[in-house]
Formats: C-alpha cells, structure tokens, sequence
C-alpha cells in the first residue's frame, strides 16, 4: 500500500459533463462540508463520480484504487478544480485485508477521523454457470464481497470509536433479482445486501448509519467499451429499462450525498435499488 496527499489549489481543468451538470444538485448538502469520505474505487466510474460530487460539497477525500495511473488522474483533476479540500490516494486492493487495514488507519491518521466510507468497488462477472470456473467465482466472491466487508469492518472499528459515521456499500439491482450468466455476480451482491443490514443492526447503537446502494445499468466507462466490443447490447437494454435509457455516474453519486447525509438520519439497514424501474418490470 502506497499514499499521496495533495491539498488542492485553484486550477484551469473542469469537471466532467455529467459533473458540471449536477453541480447544483450536488451543493444542497452543506452538512457534508469538512466530512471525510473514504472511497474505494475511486479510480473512475461511479467511484470518480462520487468523489467530484463529494468534493463539491467541501468534503475531504480519501481515494483507493488498484489503478495508480487512475488515482493519480483523480488526484490532478481534483487538485484543478476544487480549491478548499484535501485529497489522499492509496494503491491497493479491497482483496488484501492487510493493505485495507493499513490504507483505513493512514487515512485515519492524517484526517482524524473518517466520517463516510463509499464501499463502491468491485468487478462485473458474466459466465454460463456450467461454465463457471472455480477461479472466476472465487475472484467475484474476494472482491465483490469480502472487500466490502474488510473495508467495512476496518472503518467501522474508527467509526465506533469516534460515536458515528456512515457506510454506504455500493450493491446491485443484481443483488435484488437474478439475471442468467451472473450466478457469481448476483449471489456476491446479494449477500452484500444481508452484509449490509446485519453491519446496520450491530452498529446503529454506536451511531453508525449502514445502507447500501443498488445501481442498475450505469453508463460507465466500462460499459461503453462492452458495447463497443458487441459484448453488451446497448439498444435491448435500453428497451428493456422502463425509463428507456442508462443510469448517469452523477445520478448515482447524488443519491450517495443524500445517504451520507444528515437528511438521510433515519435511514438504515436499506438497500436503495436506483435502476430506472428495471427490477419492477415484470411484463413481456
């Protein structure tokens, strides 16, 4: 595991379009000035999403990724853009509960405290489950849900400490209803759904908040290179999406504010399903 810090000062570079588009939704949450938001996936996507969108409201951020190039990239676009935060990347991987540990208390000893942990990354896993080979479960099962939960675990022992915080595990609408060819994608989410209220219920009288958030089909990076490479078919998803198109990062990101919130107070142990309507659609 290796650290940056970098305190940020005024810049030429803009955000993304998406970003720049929400940037007034994004404002509305003035209690989250001065929070510190640990982030894993931070890299691009939705986790990229999430840190702009924090880092508008005045919160400090703690970035982890696997992806140094991706890091780094944040940490300049942040370091352009946002002139009142402080921002600290970390290289490793949720699969190594050790280099988590050490990421989560050095984020810990440079801020003072984590306030909000966005549990957001992970790995898509599309297989015939005849074909499933033992590896490729093992691999969804290590990062889609064992890191959630050493990441998880290893904030919340500050969290308890400190008498609060919130959790937010980014989940799937996968982790609700099945889908074919996702038996490992799908069982991973879904006991990130049960992880998430049983951390919920044991943390609440420490004043933690747990919830997690459950995307359907996101317009990523990621995505669009599927369906670049014809392994997605963009046009049947989109008919088959009730409101007849991909989520945005920025959609996503804004629902996280909310959660991190102090509007969102009372909220626990939810999975918050964001799929455009997709998991109540049940015609033909």
């Amino acid at each position: 595991m290796t650290n940056a810090v970098s305190t940020v000062n005024p810049g030429q570079q803009d955000l993304d379009a998406h970003a720049l588009h929400a940037v007034a939704q994004y404002r509305n949450f003035s209690d989250l000035a001065g929070k510190v938001i640990f982030i894993t996936g931070a890299g691009s996507g939705i986790g990229r999403a999430m840190a702009n969108a924090f880092a508008v409201n005045g919160a400090h951020l703690a970035l982890l990724d696997i992806n140094q190039e991706l890091l780094a990239q944040a940490r300049a676009e942040l370091h352009a853009v946002f002139p009142t935060i402080e921002v600290a990347t970390y290289l490793a991987s949720i699969t190594d509960d050790v280099a988590v540990e050490q990421a989560v208390n050095a984020a810990q000893a440079r801020f003072g405290r984590i306030d909000v942990l966005l549990n957001n990354a992970g790995i898509s896993a599309n297989r015939p489950t005849l074909e499933l080979a033992p590896a490729d479960w093992r691999r969804a099962i290590d990062i889609n849900l064992n890191g959630v939960f050493y990441c998880g675990q290893s904030v919340a022992r500050h969290m308890v400490k400190q008498g609060g915080g919130v959790i937010l595990n980014i989940a799937s609408m996968y982790g609700t209803v099945a889908a074919p060819e996702r038996a490992a994608y799908c069982a991973s989410k879904a006991a990130v759904v049960m992880l998430t209220k049983v951390m919920a219920v044991e943390w609440a009288p420490s004043g933690l908040r747990v919830n997690a958030l459950a995307p359907g089909y996101v317009q990523t990076a990621l995505v669009d290179e599927l369906v670049r490479t014809g392994r997605m078919d963009l046009d049947a998803l989109v008919k088959r999406t009730p409101a007849r198109r991909l989520g945005q990062p920025h959609e996503i990101a804004t629902l996280a504010l909310f959660l991190a919130s102090d509007s969102a107070s009372y909220i626990n142990g939810q999975a918050i399903v964001a799929d455009g309507g997709w998991s109540s659609y049940s015609y033909i």
